[in-house]
């Protein structure tokens, strides 16, 4: 891989959505090991994936990979820590608007 060049791969993976009261999350696990590196991204392919309240779905998929480029790594590790600290500055509290 160059430093300019951007590379392309497919993986298959599980998704999990859940729609639960007590968890609201997404995730994707990569079935034959593939790692994510900075910078990198993936597209799951298929349809959108609704969970109905209350409900955790699981589905088979297949991603596509592009991976970043050398220069692109670098930058995404150089700044990655400032665009953290962007998220941190939300918080969430349990106090209705009024």
């Amino acid at each position: 891989m160059g430093y300019f060049t951007k590379e392309r791969e497919t993986a298959p993976c599980t998704v999990t959505i859940s729609h639960r009261f007590e968890e609201l999350s997404a995730h994707v696990r990569f079935d034959n090991g593939t790692t994510i590196n900075p910078g990198d991204e993936v597209l799951v392919q298929g349809p959108e994936i609704m969970a109905p309240f209350g409900e955790m779905v699981v589905e088979k998929r297949t991603a596509i990979i592009t991976r970043a480029s050398k220069l692109e790594q670098l930058w995404t590790r150089a700044t990655g820590d400032f665009e953290f600290m962007e998220l941190c500055e939300f918080s969430f509290s349990e106090e209705a608007l009024s």
